[in-house]
């Protein structure tokens, strides 16, 4: 029999949890709140199960909160500890109350054990199968949850005439710990992503300031983000050794990738490391400034992690924390887009792992989420932020954003598609019909409404009756990953608009994940190699050990430290910015689901001008491992309907499998067997290697 677990309300771990995150935020000493609602557990609860038994058993509960038993309708006045049930049929119900922490239970007997067969309720009069998790056994609730811990030592200690510099080698999070500590006083620790704000005591983003009396060691109680620690001790007190606990989410490091250059691979490197430090209680989106969960950042997270960890659980954490309970009355984050977001990274969980037991379970607030975007529909059934409540961010960039934007009607539209498709999926048809034609009539509208044929592309923003008629990328590339043009419509916003450089340009990492994935989509893998280079390259070029939130190659020096107003506000270890571990495994190594869960899946590798590369994507029934070359194509593949797509100058020769070719120099070999290596011997374009 399985053991007994902790039990909760669905997606109350994760809003306790959240609160608990959100909570940690400062600023040189000060508390900053997030910007949005933040919604808690559910306070009051109700747990249920009948269970028959052949034999009396008395059963052991551990809770956390006030709670009452009763068995069969009548209460157990002395249930503290245990109680006992009786030969036959029992039903037993625990109601709990907590309004501090969450409400959870741990029952254990012979037969009768707490788990997701139990059912729950927030004394709404409706039962839904009780949530839980790895917590099993009683004196771990899941109110006990910490992530792990690792001392580290500087490797470098630099003594400044106030006290001293310690480098840590690499950005990391932890706990700075004092050893040593003689006489009375007050110290002061400052932190810092580089040497120049970890020395500026007046502008440095974080610090921590202690009086010691007679301590001998101490450990500091709030993580923090660093490279660089200053330690400053005042006079009559020193300290003779300073470490740190690195602490972390243990994940496995699934996904791979070496290639013929030295660049690429150091960006690699950096970028999961960049990915795993936002990687913790959910994605987070820096681990210096705000330390928050927001949906458009998570959104890129969850790509990057299907490459890299594929841990299921933390996509689960943060998609639930984001969405938060019912009444909505505000978007995700209060952003427009990062609303939008929301409902397509639920696409993206699914199609990567096939989990619809989640979006079973997540479906009733996928519903009245969309309800919310609906009833803020103009006469033109287009989205249209609300003066006041609404922050349309979109990109940190110079644009107009009054009217109809028609980036949001294009995220709008697919988002009303993927609520259809999940509608459908769990036998709603009448809602799936609903969204189904709306979807329609909004893409046929945004379509016919800006396109702008003697731009090539569709213009910005609509306010009122009147185009405005500025051409930028955004809902250019959102319209071509999304398939929503013809070819001849794609060629034209290619030249015209994604690969035109009068058209304003996309500087942060953030919206470049989608710009140089769109570009990918449409066979520009050699030009997008080297904008990795140039790009994530210069920050290397700074001595990046994680990547930013930003880089300008215009500005210069201390300069690329500033952001926000402030000369440290820029955060130098941000998730977007780890943008390279989607685009070398989905369009280099070319490795994605084609349904739900690779049941059936194609890789498509591109050398992009490399001599050579070699990797491995995770799925959910293992990896799959791709070498290329200037004349080899290596798989091995996995479970589910593999098929391997490329090109060739002369027809190619194979080792297993089933080879056809599909026209223009193009082949397809189908992969018949899991856990099998195919061979292609094929013959590449003179010109493939340059970079």
């Amino acid at each position: 029999m399985n053991r007994a677990k902790w039990i909760w309300y669905p997606g109350d771990f994760e809003l306790w949890l959240h609160l608990q995150v959100m909570m940690r935020r400062d600023e040189r000493g000060m508390f900053i709140p997030p910007i949005w609602k933040v919604d808690s557990w559910h306070p009051n609860v109700k747990f249920h199960k009948i269970v028959e038994l052949k034999e009396a058993e008395t059963v052991s509960i551990t809770a956390n909160g006030r709670f009452n038993v009763m068995v069969n309708g009548t209460y157990h006045y002395n249930a503290k500890r245990e109680f006992t049930l009786e030969e036959g049929k029992n039903e037993i119900v625990i109601s709990m109350m907590n309004d501090q922490s969450l409400p959870t239970i741990f029952v254990s007997g012979p037969t009768v054990r707490t788990d997701d067969t139990w059912n729950v309720s927030y004394q709404n009069n409706r039962w839904t199968p009780a949530a839980s998790w790895t917590f099993d056994h009683p004196d771990q609730s899941p109110v006990t949850y910490r992530l792990e811990t690792e001392r580290i030592s500087p490797v470098r200690i630099d003594k400044q005439p106030n006290g001293m510099l310690l480098d840590f080698g690499k950005q990391t999070f932890g706990f700075v710990q004092l050893h040593g500590i003689q006489g009375k006083g007050h110290i002061h620790v400052y932190y810092g992503e580089s040497p120049q704000e970890a020395l500026s005591e007046t502008h440095c983003e974080t610090f921590d300031a202690v009086y010691m009396d007679n301590k001998s060691n101490y450990s500091f109680k709030l993580g923090r983000a660093f490279r660089y620690v200053y330690v400053v001790a005042g006079e009559g007190i020193c300290v003779e050794r300073v470490d740190a606990l690195y602490e972390y989410l243990p994940v496995e490091y699934k996904g791979k990738f070496r290639c013929s250059n030295e660049v690429i691979n150091e960006i690699w490197d950096v970028s999961v490391r960049t990915l795993h430090l936002n990687t913790r209680e959910f994605f987070l989106d820096g681990i210096k400034r705000d330390r928050w969960v927001w949906s458009g950042d998570a959104y890129q997270s969850f790509l990057m992690n299907y490459y890299s960890f594929f841990d299921e659980a933390v996509c689960r954490r943060t998609l639930i924390a984001l969405r938060g309970k019912d009444p909505v009355d505000i978007h995700l984050n209060t952003i427009m887009d990062y609303t939008f977001y929301w409902f397509i990274s639920l696409y993206d969980y699914v199609m990567y792992t096939n989990d619809m037991a989640f979006i079973k379970m997540l479906y009733p607030k996928i519903v009245t989420l969309m309800q919310f975007c609906l009833d803020r529909t103009n006469d033109e059934g287009m989205m249209v932020g609300v003066p006041g409540e609404d922050w349309i961010f979109v990109d940190w960039a110079d644009m107009g954003k009054d009217g109809a934007l028609c980036v949001e009607q294009i995220l709008f539209c697919r988002s009303l598609e993927i609520v259809e498709g999940f509608a459908r999926q769990l036998g709603d048809r009448e809602a799936a019909d609903q969204y189904k034609g709306i979807a329609s009539q909004l893409k046929a509208k945004v379509l016919n409404t800006f396109w702008d044929e003697s731009q090539g592309g569709l213009v910005h923003s609509l306010a009122g009756c009147e185009l405005n008629r500025h051409m930028t990328k955004y809902a250019n590339l959102f319209t071509v990953l999304f398939g929503y043009l013809s070819t001849e419509q794609t060629l034209t916003v290619k030249q015209a608009v994604l690969m035109n450089d009068k058209v304003q340009k996309i500087k942060t990492p953030y919206m470049r994940f989608h710009e140089l994935a769109c570009l990918c989509e449409i066979g520009e893998q050699d030009y997008v190699m080297q904008e990795i280079i140039n790009y994530w390259g210069a920050m290397l070029n700074y001595g990046a050990t994680s990547f930013w939130e930003e880089y300008d190659p215009h500005v210069e020096g201390e300069r690329q430290l500033e952001m926000y107003g402030r000369p440290f506000g820029k955060s130098l270890c941000h998730a977007w910015g780890a943008s390279p571990i989607y685009l070398l495994g989905k369009y280099y190594l070319g490795v994605r689901p084609t349904s739900p869960g690779y049941a059936s899946y194609v890789v498509e590798p591109v050398l992009g001008g490399l001599q050579w590369m070699e990797g491995s994507v995770p799925t959910p029934h293992g990896t799959v491992e791709v070498y290329m070359d200037l004349s080899m194509i290596k798989i091995r593949s996995a479970s589910g309907n593999g098929v391997v797509r490329f090109r060739s100058g002369e027809f190619p020769t194979v080792a297993g499998g089933e080879l056809r070719s599909i026209g223009d120099d193009s082949y397809e070999l189908f992969m018949d067997a899991p856990d099998t290596w195919f061979h292609i011997a094929y013959t590449a374009s003179l010109d493939d290697a340059v970079v």
